[in-house]
């Protein structure tokens, strides 16, 4: 039965690690001085090396050649730790063998000598996936193992290993491989299996790897099944599901020229040529990042993957794209990877990134309504709860009607709209307010909550002056406060605003008169101060209190 490319070209020794140089040089020079330590963790992405360096670390320690030389790969124990059948080296996955009773089994068996080699190897991976009690389980030997025993932890997520097993190892941080080393050892596996391929179609596999050499293999693997004489770039695209480098730059230029209809075109003729829409997002995001590059740094010499062609079109497009914009497209479209994997239509999340990315700025402006009132401006303290208070007055007639500002209307982006102070509260204002007191409440607390609502019907008096409305809540600090807490504050001062059809500042007081320059007081009704305790009916009402 044939073998798998990354089973069959797995690294067999140091020198055969691609893009490791850190982890194998201290290595090499810890073997040299007979300095190996009897822990190590490796961590790192997935693809990088790490098992294979614990094997290769495993035949150097009990390898039969010449110090020099070890591992030489050609002695009888560097052929059985390659074949997978040393007895001495113990490989565990922790991902199925991670209780409390597994570790207790390794435990009892590594007082055991070993029987072929010097060393008994332990090679844990996925370490990250035992449990709290086999963690627990593992330190004293993890710590103190016999002189025979080493250990090899290799996990893919460091930040979940205990700090007491952490500070047990000797910690080895594997990288992410780069793309020109990936392509290069993807050449030398074309050649000795004689097979050919263009350089563009393997640098194209690297990138789509991500720094891991296992996936980069595995793709190999896939595409000299093809069937083909050559390997080319076309072939690694349909397999990937990838578009052409044109039509990433078409949707860009769209994006640029602010051209929604072009770029709606594009991703539909996509969808129906069967185009992955995962591997496109991804390689918009990779074109918006070398723009980006391009935009913050003017060196194209940190796009040398690209081909000169790609990186003049973006240069160009770097011109016609602002800063902000490219920051905000990139957000948004990596954003929709998540959104893309799912869906009654499949090319909507895509569609939507791309209008957004356009328009996003007319999308998120506000909408004029009327009427438009300033927000009030305010500095006051925190939280608050209930009360019990309408303030009846007799309605306003239609001619005392105060007159509605005209709705606001949208100024172009580079006109400032003339600055229009909003006219003073006046009797018919002050009028409506008393009249409409019951309704504001309810819309208090749709907007607000009832908790706002209840603090508001605590209220003792209303002073009003030119601009500001003053609210007196007696000697209820818990109402006043929690009404004057900024968020509450703001809100109920343009629900005030709106129904006063005036800009007012709201100001929230201690006392049982409220008071303001200048003012025209309304005062409360006996039966709105001789009424129930506000608190008291909220905790009735709300909170299943009774009274004793």
């Amino acid at each position: 039965m044939a073998q798998a490319l990354y089973r069959k070209w797995r690294s067999q020794t140091f020198d055969e690690v691609v893009g490791q140089e850190h982890v194998m040089q201290t290595l090499r020079n810890a073997l040299r001085d007979n300095r190996v330590a009897h822990a190590y963790l490796f961590c790192g992405p997935r693809g990088t090396g790490k098992t294979s360096t614990a094997r290769i670390l495993a035949k150097a320690l009990n390898c039969t050649a010449p110090e020099a030389d070890r591992p030489c790969d050609k002695c009888p124990t560097c052929v059985a730790i390659s074949e997978g059948r040393m007895l001495d080296l113990v490989e565990i996955d922790a991902a199925s063998n991670n209780s409390v009773d597994d570790i207790r089994e390794l435990r009892d068996k590594v007082s055991f000598r070993p029987s072929e080699g010097r060393y008994k190897v332990y090679v844990i991976d996925e370490v990250h996936m035992l449990s709290n009690s086999a963690f627990n389980a593992l330190l004293k030997t993890l710590e103190e193992p016999p002189p025979h025993a080493r250990f090899i932890l290799a996990t893919t997520e460091p930040h979940k290993i205990p700090a007491t097993v952490l500070s047990r190892c000797q910690r080895f941080d594997f990288r992410r491989i780069p793309v020109p080393e990936i392509a290069a050892h993807l050449q030398h596996i074309i050649n000795a299996e004689k097979f050919k391929a263009d350089p563009e179609a393997l640098t194209a596999i690297a990138r789509s790897a991500q720094g891991c050499m296992r996936d980069a293999i595995s793709l190999l693997d896939q595409m000299l099944n093809y069937g083909a004489e050559t390997l080319t770039f076309n072939q690694v695209q349909q397999a990937l599901g990838a578009v052409s480098a044109q039509a990433v730059a078409a949707l860009v230029d769209a994006l640029a020229t602010r051209n929604v209809t072009a770029g709606l075109a594009l991703i539909q003729q996509l969808v129906v040529e069967g185009a992955s829409l995962t591997e496109f997002c991804h390689q918009v995001i990779e074109y918006l990042r070398g723009i980006m590059v391009i935009q913050m740094t003017g060196d194209t010499a940190l796009l040398y993957e690209l081909p000169a062609e790609t990186i003049k079109q973006m240069q160009l497009q770097a011109k016609q794209l602002t800063g902000p914009a490219t920051f905000a497209a990139i957000k948004r479209f990596n954003a929709t990877i998540q959104d893309l994997k799912g869906g009654y239509h499949p090319q909507l999340p895509l569609e939507l990134a791309l209008i957004e990315s356009i328009q996003g700025d007319m999308i998120s402006a506000p909408i004029a309504v009327a009427p438009t009132f300033a927000q009030p401006t305010v500095q006051w303290p925190t939280p608050i709860a209930p009360a019990t208070l309408p303030i009846d007055a007799p309605t306003a007639t239609p001619s005392a009607q105060p007159v509605v500002n005209p709705p606001a209307v949208l100024q172009p982006a580079d006109q400032k709209p003339a600055p229009v102070e909003p006219p003073p509260l006046d009797s018919a204002a002050i009028q409506k307010l008393n009249a409409r007191w019951k309704e504001l409440l309810g819309v208090v607390r749709k907007q607000c909550g009832v908790q706002v609502e209840a603090a508001l019907r605590s209220v003792r008096d209303i002073a009003v002056s030119e601009q500001t409305v003053a609210l007196a809540f007696g000697t209820n600090e818990f109402t006043r406060d929690m009404v004057a807490r900024p968020d509450n504050l703001a809100k109920v001062g343009g629900i005030l605003s709106n129904f006063v059809g005036r800009s007012i500042t709201l100001e929230c007081q201690i006392g049982e008169q409220a008071k303001l320059a200048n003012m025209i007081s309304i005062a409360p009704t006996q039966e709105q101060l001789d009424g129930p305790d506000p608190l008291v009916e909220y905790a009735l009402s709300n909170l299943g209190a009774e009274v004793v």
